[in-house]
């Protein structure tokens, strides 16, 4: 029998308690940010990268459950499943191997061995592999019919089958994917007549490069052009060194029966094996090369979603633009849009007095606190605009990445937050947000459509929207959620809601004008006890009734709280925020039952600063004032720059030209980097200096080598 959790902790190094307590948490329901924060106890404080690790695994061995289930049942009916191989199937935790096992029993459509078996000629088959007869004419002649009209028509037969026994024969496929392990080579070509059309891939017109060594971006990009029709691509090791081995194993002398033999070998592999074999390794390299760039994506997506919030403050928002001019938003502390207006400072209207008397007015009318400005099509120039101006008050002016705003602007969250204004109004609105809340506002866009991905269209588009969803479910949690102000799309990221229970609360926030204890969230439609459990510490309730309400604390704590309050002598809401006070608890006097001290330790924490946010402050930045195309960089300029977006092999720095520069993985350290995330990280402010501008090709190569790197 096969233990789960047994093979879990093999695989993950994980104790198998914790594993099989991880296990029960999340087949109970439990959400993996939940289990993570709150059942410390249960599972060793696991952390949210080892319990999906441990899920991941599991749902592997679901599946592979399933397909053994499956084979055992085919096989039976077949009335071939004998002891051994009932065995063999039952104990097999490799899914290739299983398939292997299956193979001689699969169901085959017609194949050139079928119809040789049809003729009659298996016997043969047998005697060819025997490679006893020596006189393998008159062997054959026995088997001629009205099908088989020659001897060498017999033997032709016989040989198939031959190959289909060979390709069948699991010591036999081991051989071969252990040439293809330690030996395959990637080779890609040109497809002709397609060299100007495919020249972006001209990088691997006359392409080759051992499998193992060859990096995930690599293999993702050949398989771009090959699928857009551009590049050829094989797998394969040296087939003549294959061919031997198997050959090794099947061929016994010299005489005509071993020739035979060993020409069915050959088609078997040239035929049969390599074909399945090279897709196997492709298919392998590719789910690799997918998890790879999936987890770039998600590194990076997680960055962005916890980049450093402005926090509530009156925004003024800008979306640039020249012919139509640009989109101006007034918003208020909690982003709401107040006032939107168009001002046209750049060619062609060039209305620059225009623009600075309206600006100029709608910062006194609406009390602006800082002004937000889109990084798209126009924005260096908007952005020299709007700090040449002198307003009555300081305010701070950001670049803002705006990313997906038109997306969102399009989509039907908008439409739905926004009915009586167009698109423009509704991206401008974006941008503003953005500042004062990333993560709120991008969880209402695809994250593939926020720009920090590396070949995000090309990998499996089901993993990674089930990986992307993870993150953002990740970082809504750790941050927490304001239930009385947060949208419905931000909402259906908390632990245990889901787009039903969001709307729910929504609508019974809207009837009873606001939450004021997390104990009415019990009155939502469908919040029963679990999801409760699941979703309550998540969510943040401002001015409650409850003191713990605006908490990490779980309500299934409070008791705990109160007790230390109690013991203290003081009331709970002395307690909470006094870091004095907390400091003198001795947490070991409140270790009962199921709590101990990893959650008490949370516990004390979260008292000495209730609700903190986990993010940083975000930063002013400026570009260098003297650059605002491709063609003012020169060699050698050392300028200020943003990381926009990190991947294997590099990381894209915006330096205020529309283009982003590429700093190689070469290039970010003075030593030696494995992983350009161990040096920056996404919104970092860096110094960067241009090593190479390509015009016609639209590439800026930059270094930090020697830079001072961080801004900050």
């Amino acid at each position: 029998m096969i233990i789960f959790e047994e093979i879990i902790a093999r695989r993950t190094g994980i104790g198998v308690i914790r594993v099989k307590n991880t296990i029960e948490l999340l087949e109970a329901g439990a959400t993996i940010p939940f289990i993570s924060r709150y059942r410390k106890e249960h599972t060793g404080s696991l952390d949210e990268v080892q319990i999906t690790g441990i899920r991941d695994e599991l749902n592997k061995l679901k599946e592979l459950e399933k397909r053994r289930e499956y084979i055992l049942k085919t096989i039976g009916e077949q009335g071939n499943l004998t002891g051994e191989l009932k065995t063999q199937i039952e104990s097999c935790l490799d899914p290739v191997v299983l398939e292997d096992l299956y193979l001689p029993y699969k169901p085959k459509k017609k194949t050139r061995a079928t119809v040789a078996r049809d003729k009659g000629l298996e016997p043969l088959a047998q005697i060819l592999m025997k490679q006893q007869k020596k006189d393998l004419q008159q062997a054959a002649s026995r088997f001629l019919s009205g099908e088989v009209e020659t001897v060498e028509d017999a033997l032709r037969g016989a040989r198939d089958i031959v190959a289909e026994w060979v390709n069948e024969n699991q010591r036999a496929r081991k051989t071969v994917r252990h040439h293809f392990d330690r030996e395959a080579v990637i080779r890609s070509r040109m497809v002709k007549g397609k060299e100007e059309e495919g020249s972006k891939f001209m990088d691997y017109f006359d392409f080759s490069e051992p499998l193992k060594k060859c990096p995930g971006h690599r293999i993702l990009a050949m398989r771009r052009g090959e699928a857009e029709g551009f590049l050829r691509l094989t797998v394969e090791p040296d087939p003549e060194k294959v061919i031997r081995d198997l050959e090794a194993q099947f061929v016994r002398g010299e005489g005509d029966a071993g020739r035979q033999v060993a020409e069915a070998v050959r088609d078997a592999y040239k035929r049969l094996m390599q074909p399945s074999i090279e897709n196997e390794f492709k298919s392998f390299y590719k789910e690799k090369a997918d998890r790879e760039a999936i987890g770039v994506f998600a590194a990076n997506l997680r960055q962005l979603l916890l980049a450093p919030p402005l926090g509530q403050k009156r925004v003024l928002a800008i979306d640039p633009g020249y012919r139509t001019g640009c989109k101006l938003v007034c918003l208020d502390e909690q982003g709401n849009l107040l006032h939107n207006e168009t001002i046209y400072p750049h060619p062609p209207q060039s209305d620059r007095a225009g623009a600075t008397r309206k600006v100029s007015s709608l910062v006194q009318q609406y009390k602006t606190q800082a002004i937000a400005i889109g990084n798209g099509t126009a924005s260096r120039e908007t952005e020299r605009f709007i700090r040449l101006l002198r307003f009555p008050h300081d305010l701070e002016v950001y670049m803002v990445n705006e990313s997906g705003a038109s997306i969102y602007s399009a989509s039907k969250i908008a439409r739905e937050e926004f009915p009586d204004y167009d698109v423009t109004v509704r991206g401008a609105v974006s941008i503003g947000r953005r500042l004062m809340d990333p993560l709120a506002e991008l969880v209402k866009i695809d994250p593939k459509s926020i720009g920090v991905g590396q070949y995000q269209h090309d990998v499996d588009q089901h993993s990674l929207k089930e990986s992307l969803d993870q993150v953002v479910e990740s970082c809504v949690n750790l941050v927490g959620v304001n239930v009385n102000t947060a949208s419905k799309h931000l909402l259906t990221y908390v632990s245990g809601l889901g787009p039903v229970l969001a709307q729910h609360v929504v609508e019974t926030r809207q009837q009873a004008g606001g939450f004021t204890s997390r104990e009415q969230l019990r009155e939502v439609p469908r919040m029963g006890d679990r999801a409760f459990e699941q979703c309550a510490g998540f969510l943040r309730i401002e001015g409650g009734v409850h003191p713990l309400d605006n908490s990490a604390v779980h309500p299934e704590s409070y008791h705990i709280v109160k007790k230390m309050a109690a013991d203290l002598g003081v009331e709970l809401d002395e307690l909470v925020g006094n870091q004095e006070l907390v400091s003198g608890i001795a947490l070991e006097k409140y270790v009962e039952g199921e709590v101990g001290l990893p959650t008490l330790q949370d516990i004390r924490s979260e008292l000495e600063k209730p609700g903190r946010d986990p993010r940083e402050q975000v930063e002013v930045f400026e570009f260098d004032q003297g650059v605002f195309s491709i063609e003012d960089l020169k060699p050698g300029m050392e300028l200020p720059g943003i990381v926009t977006n990190i991947t294997r092999f590099g990381a894209f720095v915006d330096v205020g030209v529309k283009q982003d520069g590429l700093v190689h993985i070469s290039q970010l350290a003075d030593r030696f980097v494995k992983d350009p995330n161990d040096v920056v990280k996404i919104h970092q402010h860096v110094r960067v200096r241009v090593l190479e501008v390509d015009i016609r090709r639209n590439r800026i190569q930059l270094t930090m080598k020697g830079t001072g790197k961080s801004e900050k």
